[in-house]
């Protein structure tokens, strides 16, 4: 044996015996050490619950963003020759009939009636016979009521000129009146823009309006044509204009949603309308209201009515002749409500009303002219037109192309595809009938003022016109 074997031979069998004993305590040592952790937070837990609230550091969320990043905005305090003194004699306004009850209600008109069976019964105190012209009175009522509506003209970012210019000009549009009285308010208001700072410090760039009618009814050329001339006087050139029907190729016309029948008082209301129409059962395949034009030369609303007729009972028809239609009816709103397609070609102009009092009922939209809504309410609608509705050209139908075979070819799948998308933009083509709007879902008259604070923002970066 070398030298030392022998202590060499204890040492190693101390060291296996101690490296062994070490192991066997290793998972005790882990227990007790997991426990000490334990009774240690349990200890710190108990004395942080004994110290006063007001000692204590509290986390705080994050604040809510300003709902008014985009800008404020400041209402003119207009004269009442160019807004309530017109709704005061609102039996002046149109030659034929009084207009005082269809802009009662701060322009949401007359409560409606016959509704009972036809919409939930909870749901009708929330449908008012809306008049189309109404827009200025409701935008007006709203307005003054926004969030972000300032009283401090240098703190606006928008500015906004309360002037009911389709009321001004709607009871001079007939009989014998003259071109200057069609153009006297109009004159009388920009006199007025012209004399306020702020106008002049743009030339108008941050400013809007609001005009009732099409813009149609504001471009006279001619003394002989229809119509003032508002919009081409040199005042009202770099103002926003936010009208039922723009021009397209006009940046500063925006076109905005015809006021329809359904004033929503709540996110509820908007939420049970549109499980409404979701759920409901629709046994007509496509539908149209409206009446044929006997004076108009190869009239396409007649057209539309034949094949309408002539589709063994897979179209409905209501005839509008006269003014049954006016203003919506219930045997309207059912109608949509029964039918998965709504034709809608042009009205008087390329645009008309029964595009939104369809598309509310959830029925989908077919279009014949693009103007009619796709280069119009580009704010308010889905940018893809094929995600929720028909496109079938004029002159197809001219041409013996049957709409019937059209809307056949859509598979149920697809129809219950694009009436969700119709569903889903609801919100944005109707107006509250709260002043301050809805909890929070946003309306046609939100998406409009965003959309024109947005524009003012934009108008103040550099290489704009005003700045």
């Amino acid at each position: 044996m070398p030298p030392n074997s022998s202590s060499d031979a204890i040492y190693s069998t101390t060291k296996t015996n101690s490296s062994s004993s070490s192991l066997q305590l290793q998972p005790f040592s882990f227990l007790w050490l997991l426990l000490f952790i334990v009774s240690l937070q349990v200890t710190i837990l108990i004395m942080a619950r004994a110290v006063p609230f007001y000692n204590r550091r509290t986390h705080f969320p994050n604040p809510v963003s300003d709902p008014c990043s985009s800008g404020r905005i400041f209402v003119y305090n207009l004269p009442l020759v160019f807004n309530q003194e017109l709704l005061d004699n609102c039996h002046e306004l149109d030659p034929w009939n009084s207009r005082c009850e269809a802009l009662s209600n701060g322009g949401l008109g007359r409560k409606a009636t016959g509704l009972s069976g036809v919409v939930p019964e909870e749901l009708i105190p929330a449908w008012y016979w809306t008049d189309q012209f109404a827009m200025e009175v409701i935008y007006h009522n709203r307005i003054l009521n926004h969030k972000c509506r300032t009283m401090e003209p240098d703190s606006a970012t928008a500015f906004y000129i309360p002037f009911y210019a389709g009321l001004a000009v709607g009871k001079y549009l007939w009989s014998n009146y003259t071109t200057k009285d069609r153009d006297r308010y109009c004159e009388m208001i920009l006199d007025w823009v012209r004399d306020q700072p702020y106008w002049n410090r743009s030339d108008g760039w941050d400013h809007f309006t609001t005009m009732g009618r099409i813009t149609w009814d504001f471009r006279r050329s001619k003394n002989e044509d229809w119509g003032s001339r508002c919009i081409y006087m040199p005042g009202m050139r770099n103002i926003t204009r936010l009208l039922i029907e723009r021009n397209p190729w006009d940046y500063f016309d925006v076109g905005v949603p015809y006021p329809s029948g359904f004033h929503p008082r709540s996110d509820s209301d908007i939420f049970q309308w549109q499980y409404f129409v979701r759920n409901r059962q629709r046994d007509t395949l496509f539908c149209f209201a409206g009446a044929p034009r006997g004076a108009v030369k190869n009239d396409f609303r007649g057209l539309l009515l034949n094949q309408c007729m002539n589709a063994s009972g897979l179209c409905r028809v209501v005839d509008c002749a006269g003014t049954r239609c006016s203003n919506g009816t219930s045997a309207i709103l059912e109608t949509f409500l029964d039918s998965d397609f709504c034709l809608q070609p042009r009205g008087d102009s390329f645009t008309r009303r029964s595009i939104f009092d369809c598309m509310v009922a959830g029925s989908i939209p077919v279009f014949f002219w693009h103007r009619t809504a796709y280069l119009q309410y580009q704010w308010f609608l889905p940018n893809d037109p094929k995600s929720y509705s028909v496109f079938i050209h004029r002159d197809e139908v001219k041409n013996g192309t049957s709409i019937q075979s059209v809307l056949q070819r859509y598979s149920r799948e697809e129809v219950k595809k694009m009436r969700e998308k119709v569903i889903e933009f609801i919100p944005k083509i109707i107006y509250a009938k709260p002043e301050n709007g809805l909890e929070s879902i946003k309306d046609a008259f939100d998406v409009a003022i965003d959309g024109v604070l947005k524009r003012n923002k934009e108008h103040e970066q550099p290489g704009y016109k005003w700045k």
